[in-house]
């Protein structure tokens, strides 16, 4: 696992600006996997016995924008793209994420709306927002299990607000901004961004999906969309949908109509006796299901324009909270495609492996510990949140490349065989094998136990085994 983490890291040498820098960031990144406690700058430099040093080196590499942030995840999206066959699609899953910040000077934090909080109050938190994209890297071909890959991160604040009495000038300047630096706005550049990388890497043909929430299921995303690229996002229930406008027989006087009839909105089709369902198979909750939908296409939305677009409703599966419990549903979900001509089972499934960016979202800051340093400037505070994730980035594609490599799990837990191993256990074997590499010492065979007895002389030859599964 570590050497297929040096030739990750290899790879982005290109995003370095000196041989120095590139070389110090190495280290940072394997001390912010492996290190202990907070994340923060001073953090990597402790995990990797730097804190007798100059420590000011380490700041400057993400204070004076030392290297590319956008360049550093290069790696990851080649990779990604090396393991898809030559006809299947990129998938992509976008969202956006909330950091929790205390200082009132750090660039970019304001008062968000906290997405946690109880629908029947709006409570809000000092953050900042971040955009991120992952690429599905998937098992297999068709309804399979995918792990997601962070490939951009980027930080989205708001532009600052003018006092009350400001010049008409400064008021103008700021709406202007508004639609400018919007979280949907940022959206749609990372999309033109990955799509010219794309490109760069000779993969013009290659389709990108992207699966989007409500957030980005508008007309700034969905009227804008590059060449081969097509969006799925979560719509309203009660959207606006029309027909296809027929064209009149002998030209007329006025513009070209956009829409035709109103058609039923989402809502009213899944209720339809009339619409039949079909069944389509699509890999969630950790098996294969058969989803059962309702699908109208083309039709006309008013986020999509004069665009032909497909539109969505699944039927929520029933569950089980506990055994013997009695049975519950989900709400529908209602999905709007801007590829009224895509497959059903690529569609479905592109929006369920949307859930994988969550995973993501919860590993990075609560397990990697993304925002935790103490940085302030608009320059840092881009740097080293991207640097920390693309380290993320690293690390799962290295475990893709390796296989299973996690320590065993104690004799009381059981695993199921398919189960995939976890951030925190993919972790806990980096730093056995890092540190086992540092210790002249193969620490993996000592956290068996062979006999199963609880032996005095066994306790007290166990720590290498207390190291391994301490920090999992």
């Amino acid at each position: 696992m570590i050497e297929s983490l040096d030739a990750l890291w290899g790879q982005a040498r290109p995003a370095f600006n000196q041989e120095r820098s590139w070389y110090r960031a190495r280290t940072l990144a394997m001390s912010a996997l492996v290190g202990l406690g907070r994340r923060t700058v001073t953090g990597m430099l402790t995990a990797s016995a730097q804190q007798g040093l100059d420590w000011s080196a380490a700041y400057r590499l993400f204070e004076k924008e030392r290297f590319d942030a956008q360049r550093l995840f290069a790696p990851a999206l080649r990779t990604v793209l090396s393991r898809l066959g030559e006809q299947e699609p990129l998938v992509v899953l976008m969202d956006d994420t909330l950091i929790h910040k205390r200082g009132r000077k750090v660039y970019g934090a304001a008062w968000k709306r906290d997405p946690l909080g109880p629908p029947f109050c709006n409570n809000f938190i000092w953050a900042q927002r971040f955009l991120q994209l992952s690429a599905a890297l998937p098992e297999s071909q068709g309804a399979s299990r995918c792990r997601a890959i962070p490939i951009d991160w980027h930080h989205c604040p708001l532009p600052k607000k003018p006092r009350r009495k400001a010049p008409d000038e400064d008021w103008q300047q700021y709406r202007q901004l508004q639609q400018t630096m919007k979280v949907s706005a940022a959206g749609v550049q990372r999309i033109e961004a990955l799509r010219t990388d794309l490109n760069a890497e000779g993969e013009t043909r290659r389709q990108l999906i992207v699966a989007l929430d409500g957030t980005f299921t508008n007309k700034t995303v969905f009227r804008t969309l590059p060449a081969h690229t097509v969006a799925i996002g979560r719509l309203r229930k009660d959207a606006r949908l029309f027909a296809v406008p027929q064209e009149p027989d002998t030209p007329r006087r006025g513009r070209r109509r956009f829409y035709g009839e109103a058609l039923q909105r989402p809502e009213q089709l899944r209720q339809d006796p009339a619409l039949p369902w079909m069944e389509v198979e699509a890999w969630a909750a950790g098996k294969k299901q058969r989803f059962e939908i309702k699908t109208v296409a083309p039709v006309r939305w008013s986020g999509a324009g004069q665009k032909d677009v497909r539109v969505v409703a699944i039927r929520p599966l029933a569950y089980r909270p506990r055994k013997g419990a009695r049975l519950l549903y989900r709400d529908p979900v209602y999905l709007v495609c801007s590829d009224p001509d895509l497959a059903l089972q690529s569609l479905l499934q592109a929006f369920v492996w949307r859930w994988e960016i969550e995973i993501n979202f919860r590993d990075e800051k609560t397990v990697l510990g993304v925002g935790e340093a103490q940085v302030r400037t608009q320059a840092a505070v881009q740097a080293v949140t991207s640097f920390v994730v693309a380290a993320y980035a690293f690390l799962l594609l290295a475990a893709a490349q390796t296989g299973r490599i996690a320590l065993p799990l104690p004799k009381w837990r059981r695993r199921e065989p398919t189960q995939r191993d976890s951030t925190p256990r993919l972790l806990g074997a980096l730093r056995s094998q890092l540190w086992g590499k540092a210790l002249a010492v193969n620490l993996t065979p000592v956290v068996y136990n062979k006999e199963g007895k609880t032996i005095s002389d066994q306790i007290a030859n166990a720590l290498p085994s207390a190291v391994c599964y301490a920090f999992r």
